[in-house]
């Protein structure tokens, strides 16, 4: 009957999937597959296998209390892998996210169950970068305070949350999960604000933080300049003149037109001496210019 329950927790393990350690570390740290023994004297041969199909990595062979073999198969593996030898312990150096993973250590001799290992490995985490987001300046039109707008960005970051904290208190924050994006997440404060601002970027293991000197980052909204102004003041000013002044020649075009009709239309009704014929032809060449003109429209 012991024996069945012994099999039944065996069995119940290995489909639960529970390892004897779960290690988090961050990208470029080392990690240490703990082999649960403190001395291999006994021990002739040392296998560490990795996932489901317990691809061999690394095999390592006792003669006399002495290592004769260290043979890392994997090539991911290589250069990255030390042996404690006192404990048979095996350390992976500067890991990566290519090495997360499921891994196996089994003493052999030492008559031991293998143990087993779920090693997770979170990316290297950028510092925060607060930018000063000039286009968002603003001030109340009801007073005389203004707002400095920042943003938080970080670049090619994944499963990390970004949050900006007044004090010790979340103001806002955004997520993502496996991908790697980039992230901003805005603030906006008051420039005489005399609180404490900061940006943190975390995951399951680690953290940054950026405290945000409103002093030094932000800028005050600034009017145009004075030059800008009288410029702009006086560009107004010509163009109005000028449009008075092609009013003013247009009316007086106008008047002219009209004397001159008013003179070619009253000139036929007139008597003209003998001698002032050659006047009169010119007349007449004013009337008919006039009236083609008057056909015209």
């Amino acid at each position: 009957m012991f024996q069945m329950f012994v099999l039944y927790c065996l069995c119940w393990r290995c489909c639960a999937g529970v390892f004897d350690e779960s290690v988090s570390v961050m990208e470029g740290d080392s990690v240490t597959l703990n082999s649960g023994v403190t001395h291999i004297q006994e021990a002739e041969e040392i296998l560490l296998t990795y996932g489901a199909k317990n691809t061999l990595i690394a095999k390592i062979t006792i003669t006399n209390q002495t290592v004769s073999k260290f043979i890392v198969v994997n090539g991911r593996f290589r250069d990255r892998l030390k042996l404690d030898r006192q404990t048979g312990s095996l350390i992976i150096t500067n890991i990566t996210t290519e090495h997360a993973g499921d891994y196996k250590l089994d003493m052999g001799e030492v008559k031991l169950t293998p143990k087993t290992f779920n090693v997770s490995v979170y990316p290297y985490l950028p510092v925060p970068v607060l930018i000063f987001n000039s286009s968002q300046c603003s001030s109340s039109s009801s007073s005389s305070v203004q707002y400095c707008s920042v943003l938080c960005s970080v670049v090619n970051v994944s499963a990390v949350s970004l949050s900006w904290y007044k004090g010790n208190s979340v103001l806002s924050s955004i997520s993502v999960s496996d991908l790697s994006i980039s992230l901003s997440l805005p603030l906006e404060v008051e420039y005489q604000d005399n609180n404490t601002y900061s940006c943190v970027i975390n995951n399951t293991i680690s953290n940054h933080t950026t405290h945000l000197d409103i002093n030094t980052l932000c800028q005050p909204c600034q009017d145009p300049p004075v030059s800008l102004t009288v410029f702009i003041a006086a560009a107004e000013a010509l163009l109005l003149v000028v449009a008075v002044a092609i009013f003013c020649i247009c009316r007086k075009h106008r008047k002219t037109n009209e004397d001159e009709i008013t003179f070619a239309v009253m000139l036929p009704h007139a008597t003209f001496p003998e001698k002032n014929v050659q006047k009169w032809k010119h007349v007449e060449e004013v009337h008919v210019v006039y009236t083609f003109a008057a056909m015209r429209k």
